[in-house]
């Protein structure tokens, strides 16, 4: 007869395994892991690898940006010292219109007889309106000094830069969808019409208004349509406008070119070359816990 097996005087300890959630298991305690919890963890799984050169490629839409407000500054500049007549600014409001009719033109793929006479008639309507509103923006702010005038829009400005929807998407050109890119676009109008109520006639406010509306809300979505057929036609344009940008400036003032060139100069050169030195620092673990994910939907 085989002597039958003894039974061990000891009990085999459990086995740890992981519970979700942080549930109990008898014999360890709460916050015990063993050797193989760490088997599956992962670094930097998800970090995106950055080029410089590219980087600085993407920048170039925002320095395109600083640079139409800018010009659009310099227009009311001009405008205000009676440089730049009525005369001319509603000829460059009919050169604008043209040409971002025409770019959306040789750009657009759903293109019909129909959605130009909707455009036609819609544009007609806003220009009609915009002209018989003149006389209101004319003395609207009659009775504010002409400091006040100018700090207040320089803030507005500013509020308009930083909330600025940079992405170069369709929806960020075509849409105003989010409550930032709403206050950014309503900023820059009431800086236009703050500009337009120290004017001294009808036209001259229509004119300015105009040419101010057509930068702010149509800019973006040329910018895309450009770029979306074309990048070296975008990077052309781009560089293109930051030259005739620092030229006006230079003409204008010295010190202010010093500091255009320096945004620029960081905007492109040294923010990207920032970005790509700081992604060395970046660390991220994934593993088998239960990892926090943050969401961040858009209101509608």
């Amino acid at each position: 007869m085989e002597p039958r097996m003894r039974k061990s005087a000891y009990p085999t300890s459990p086995k740890w395994r992981k519970v979700a959630y942080g549930g109990m298991q008898p014999g360890f305690d709460d916050n015990y892991t063993d050797e193989s919890f760490l088997e599956q963890m992962i670094m930097n799984a998800n970090v995106v690898k950055r080029d410089l050169l590219k980087v600085m490629l993407d920048s170039v839409a925002i320095s395109q940006y600083l640079c139409i407000v800018a010009l659009v500054v310099l227009v009311w500049i001009y405008t205000l010292r009676s440089i730049i007549t009525e005369t001319s600014l509603v000829l460059l409001n009919v050169a604008l219109l043209g040409a971002g009719f025409f770019i959306f033109l040789i750009t657009s793929d759903l293109l019909s007889v129909n959605l130009l006479i909707t455009y036609f008639l819609k544009t007609s309507f806003f220009i009609m309106g915009l002209y018989v509103l003149s006389p209101i923006y004319q003395t609207l702010t009659r009775s504010i000094s002409s400091d006040s005038i100018w700090a207040l829009t320089t803030f507005l400005i500013v509020i308009h830069l930083f909330l600025h929807d940079y992405s170069g998407s369709a929806r960020g050109a075509l849409e105003y969808s989010n409550f930032a890119s709403n206050i950014s676009l309503n900023a820059s109008i009431v800086a236009s019409l703050l500009i337009a109520s120290r004017l001294p006639s009808r036209l001259h406010v229509f004119a300015i208004v105009l040419f101010s509306l057509q930068v702010f809300l149509f800019a973006p979505f040329v910018s895309y349509c450009i770029k979306k057929n074309s990048f070296v036609l975008h990077l052309c344009f781009s560089l293109g406008l930051m030259a005739v940008t620092l030229f006006l400036v230079y003409e204008l003032h010295l010190l202010i070119f010093v500091f255009m060139l320096g945004i620029l100069v960081f905007v492109n050169l040294v923010c990207p070359y920032w970005l790509i030195r700081i992604q060395e620092y970046k660390f991220e673990i994934n593993g088998p816990w239960d990892e926090a994910k943050l969401c961040f939907d858009v209101m509608e």
